[in-house]
């Protein structure tokens, strides 16, 4: 896919930042490190997405059913 240029204005602590780790050898550059963190951001957003979908399947009344059997073979609390 081609790489098009975009200027961006990033706080200087986090500039500081992103050059430690091309000092660091992390990245070849900041545009790379810069990429890599989008690229991150993108892949965490849609895990979140596909989590969420899967919550809104559960049915509420069937994952309390499940739990409250589950919870029915565990033994009692010691008294104290």
């Amino acid at each position: 896919m081609p790489t098009l240029k975009v200027a961006v204005s990033i706080d200087a602590e986090l500039l500081r930042e992103v050059d430690r780790w091309v000092s660091a050898g992390e990245f070849p550059n900041r545009s790379q490190a810069v990429r890599a963190a989008l690229a991150r951001l993108r892949e965490e957003r849609a895990r979140r997405h596909s989590l969420l979908s899967e919550l809104a399947r559960l049915e509420p009344a069937e994952e309390r059913a499940l739990a409250e059997e589950w919870l029915q073979g565990e033994a009692s609390w010691p008294e104290y």
